[in-house]
């Protein structure tokens, strides 16, 4: 547990808050920690704080009443997901959901305290101007790949990001996972990764991808 304060007043001295705000921070949060597949925030829920992420991935997507689910971006150490706060300021229910794609360790924040810290500290409010801005950047990227690139760029595209979230270059996922966060069939998934195996862009092994 200690360890988890001492990374997150790391972050906030990365992220160059005022000492006052890193304290009230560490003072109002409180660790959370979710193992990996597990959902921090649902569709129709009402939340009351903001996640801030310490260490993991964290997974926002879209999620259709059939089940099947869009990625949107993933969240990363130091990030906070843009959605919940316009979620929370705006009193509006969850319109999306978020999933540990990694056992993740979170500092949640509470909600009552973030107007306080946009009128008062000028880093604060760059801190969540700047989550608004690289999660709708992220957002347009999604869009873009679901527009204008042809499913086997998309997926080529999905692993990469994958490697530099997590950091690896073996990817732990079945082609039913990948098919469902790229909204397609796994039988598409199937082919296009036999595809890239045979272009030697990776190598397929039992409900893991390596990238080359």
């Amino acid at each position: 547990m200690e360890s988890v304060h001492v990374r997150v007043a790391e972050l906030l001295s990365q992220m160059g808050f005022e000492e006052d705000l890193k304290q009230d921070i560490l003072q109002t949060g409180r660790p959370l920690k979710i193992i990996q597949g597990q959902s921090l925030i649902e569709p129709g829920m009402k939340a009351a704080e903001m996640p801030l992420v310490v260490s993991g991935v964290l997974r926002v997507m879209r999620e259709e009443d059939s089940g099947r689910e869009l990625l949107l971006y993933d969240l990363e150490g130091g990030d906070a997901c843009a959605m919940s706060i316009s979620c929370c300021l705006g009193n509006q229910l969850s319109s999306f959901k978020a999933v540990a794609e990694e056992d993740t360790w979170l500092w949640m924040v509470p909600m009552s305290q973030i107007d306080h810290w946009l009128a008062r500290y000028q880093s604060f409010r760059k801190f969540i101007f700047d989550a608004y801005h690289n999660r709708f950047d992220e957002m347009l990227s999604t869009v873009d790949s679901i527009a204008f690139m042809n499913m086997d760029e998309r997926l080529m595209k999905y692993l990469l990001d994958k490697k530099q979230s997590t950091g690896s270059y073996i990817i732990h996922k079945t082609h039913e996972q990948i098919a469902q966060e790229l909204n397609t069939s796994r039988v598409v998934v199937s082919r296009l990764l036999k595809k890239l195996e045979r272009q030697e862009k990776i190598e397929l092994h039992r409900n893991r991808i390596e990238v080359l």
